[in-house]
């Protein structure tokens, strides 16, 4: 067996992630990518082997596997490399798929806030006694700060708990055993049509659920009501607001005290405590690790304070319902505190379609900076559409500025530092403002 792996561009998060898993099977790993990060030094530290930008030469016959994201174009010169060998190419869900479908496979898949409820289900599985493998879209510090966990005392981990994800239908590689759908919204709008293309991908990952197992969702949403007794040969667990059904029963929930206040991110946590109360880990057990759970990576991060005593926080919210739950909540815990949000569109066809999504999401911000928008998957129409001007054209606010690029919003983060005091900074982005994080923590 050749047990070498090369993996193109890495630092994506979900990618690091089975770089992490190869690792973890003795497997030598390769990798490149366009651009250096945090992340990637991390990595480097782990013995994998790195290479920014594309190197085919370092790609030869001795590879078992090429593993790349799905935003790699065909074309891209290590893809090549690997097709003139004949290297098996798999994209991140089929490299995915081929470790996980012989597992017992939960997928949590949703539009928002994956990463909580995938994190939540992994700690009680951690905290157990209980084989598993968990792949999850963000870091957390349980996981000695990764996004990847594995324990294996018998001869194979008998969970797989995966973050999966439902652009280009995705999670239809996989075969989950427990399925977990919380809420269904329009996204990926490079990819899908319409609200019923993209609900339509949700009823083709039902027909996968391995028979006589698990449909978790929540009875409160229109679109995933959609789903409910499509299959008869499954088991649906509805899921309300105090209680969920079983086998005919309503069954409520304990009291779970988090230490976290946001309601989102407590509902969340009841997903967890139905998936292992049906596996049958005791209660007290489930309820103690949930209630410890103090948040992940970019995920409501509270990172540090400036000088000034203002707390600097990072989200990764980029769907207009995301940033607007995600506002609330911590308004409504810190009604007291000035908010400034320095938010980053994420690609300009996501933009353009939920526009008028956009216009009151951020209500519950004081002042709102917006940059440029991230440039991902995009075409030259979809860049002519839509653009910073005309977005915030657009937000219903009267305290909204356009800070261009991220050298000027330093700038423009310390005059709002120098002025306030108690106030609260979030980093709202999903690609590069993040890194911002490091200079203001430097800088102050």
């Amino acid at each position: 067996m050749k047990n070498k792996v090369y993996i193109i561009w890495i630092w994506w998060i979900w990618i690091s992630a089975i770089a992490r898993y190869y690792l973890s099977q003795s497997y030598t790993v390769y990798w490149s990518d366009k651009n250096n990060s945090e992340l990637i030094k991390q990595l480097k530290n782990e013995w994998a082997y790195i290479t920014i930008w594309e190197s085919p030469e370092k790609i030869d016959s001795d590879f078992e596997l090429v593993i790349y994201t799905e935003a790699v174009p065909i074309e891209q010169t290590e893809i090549q490399k690997a097709k003139s060998l004949w290297i098996n190419l798999l994209t991140y869900p089929q490299a995915i798929a081929h470790i996980a479908n012989n597992k017992k496979l939960i997928t949590i898949a949703w539009t928002h806030w994956k990463s909580t409820t995938t994190s939540l289900t992994s700690l009680v599985l951690k905290n157990s006694n209980i084989d598993f493998t968990s792949i999850v879209w963000t870091i957390l510090k349980e996981f000695d700060n990764k996004n990847f966990f594995y324990r294996r005392n018998n001869l194979e981990d008998e969970y797989f708990v995966l973050e999966a994800c439902e652009y280009k239908r995705s999670f239809l590689n996989y075969k989950p055993t427990v399925w977990v759908i919380l809420n269904i919204e329009l996204d990926h709008l490079d990819y899908y049509k319409d609200l019923k293309d993209y609900t339509s991908a949700y009823k083709d990952y039902l027909e996968n659920i391995v028979s006589w197992w698990y449909a978790i969702l929540n009875w409160d949403d229109k679109n995933c009501n959609e789903l409910i007794w499509l299959r008869k040969d499954i088991t649906y667990i509805e899921v309300f607001e105090d209680c969920f059904s079983h086998n005919g029963q309503l069954i409520p929930f304990p009291v779970i005290d988090m230490k976290v206040p946001w309601n989102h991110i407590l509902f969340d946590a009841k997903i967890a405590y139905i998936i292992w109360h049906m596996v049958w880990i005791s209660e007290s057990k489930i309820i103690d690790s949930i209630e410890w759970y103090s948040g992940v990576w970019r995920r409501m991060e509270r990172l540090w304070k400036t000088v000034h005593n203002n707390l600097l926080m990072s989200d990764y919210g980029h769907h207009p319902t995301e940033i607007s739950l995600t506002l609330k909540a911590i308004k409504d815990t810190n009604i007291d505190k000035k908010i400034l949000t320095i938010f980053q569109p994420h690609q300009y066809s996501r933009t353009f379609e939920l526009l008028n999504d956009f216009k009151d999401c951020f209500k519950n911000t004081d002042e709102l900076i917006i940059s440029n928008i991230y440039e991902s998957r995009d075409t030259k129409e979809d860049k002519e559409k839509i653009n910073t001007e005309l977005l915030i054209k657009e937000i219903n606010h009267t305290k909204i500025i356009n800070w261009k690029w991220l050298d000027n919003t330093l700038k423009l983060i310390q005059d709002f530092d120098n002025k306030n005091t108690w106030a609260i900074i979030i980093l709202m982005w999903a690609w590069d403002i993040d890194n911002l994080r490091y200079k203001i923590k430097t800088t102050f």
